[in-house]
């Protein structure tokens, strides 16, 4: 009887201590994970946040040689910026569009592009690390506009919208001396296009597009450039392996 009784009460203590062990360790495994979590957070929200900085500090050295700026400046402006991820290929304005936005690249390259009426593309511009890019046109006026803009790989931008864009001017005046000398700089751009495709030969555009776009000569697809200096595929191929043997 006794013996019986011993059973049963290492039975039941038994099962206590497996039921307890085995919640201990459900919630030592929870403890990790919840750790792991957070950690898994506090790295994410710093490499978030450091990217945002990392390009703040970019567009800021990019307005640095125009205009001055106080600290109390910067932070508004920064804080007026949107960051955005772009995956390769994507289109983020097409003809037809409304232009909203004043994009700046921190990483990665947009191209901007048109049509012609039988459909040929055009690319009239690369924006890579460092650069603006817009369809100034539509963003002036807030019509419809005609050029379309992709990226060439995933693509880390700032983008400044037009509100924000005009609450600058009020609030920091001297941003409208940064951007006015930016539209002047794609109004010459355009016109310098104009000239060259009148008066230079297809070899001295080509050359004059690796000295503007030193870093895009690897990795821009060789069609894309053709279009930009404005030959044909075949023709630059041809063009290209020629400068390549007199080097």
């Amino acid at each position: 009887m006794l013996r019986k009784i011993d059973e049963n009460i290492f039975a039941k203590t038994g099962f206590t201590y497996i039921y307890l062990r085995n919640r201990f360790r459900q919630n030592r495994a929870k403890e990790r994970l919840v750790d792991v979590n957070s950690t898994l957070i506090r790295s994410l929200t710093f490499f978030f946040n450091f990217a945002i900085m990392t390009g703040a500090d970019l567009i800021l050295e990019n307005i640095a040689p125009f205009i001055s700026l106080e600290k109390g400046e910067k932070d508004l402006f920064v804080s007026l910026l949107k960051p955005d991820t772009i995956p390769r290929k994507k289109i983020i304005l097409q003809t037809g569009d409304i232009c909203r936005y004043s994009t700046f690249v921190t990483q990665g390259c947009l191209r901007g592009y048109t049509y012609d009426k039988n459909g040929m593309e055009h690319v009239l511009n690369f924006a890579p690390k460092g650069w603006w890019i817009a369809d100034m046109y539509s963003l002036i006026s807030q019509k419809a506009g005609t050029l379309n803009i992709e990226a060439l790989e995933e693509t880390e931008v700032l983008k400044l919208s037009k509100s924000n864009q005009e609450l600058l001017y009020k609030e920091i005046p001297k941003f409208e001396r940064f951007f006015r000398i930016i539209i002047e700089k794609s109004l010459v751009a355009s016109q310098e296009r104009v000239l060259d495709n009148l008066s230079l030969t297809a070899e001295e555009r080509y050359t004059k597009f690796c000295s503007k776009y030193p870093s895009l000569t690897e990795y821009v697809p060789l069609k894309q450039v053709a279009s930009y200096i404005g030959v044909t595929p075949e023709f630059f191929s041809k063009m290209r392996s020629n400068l390549l043997k007199k080097k």
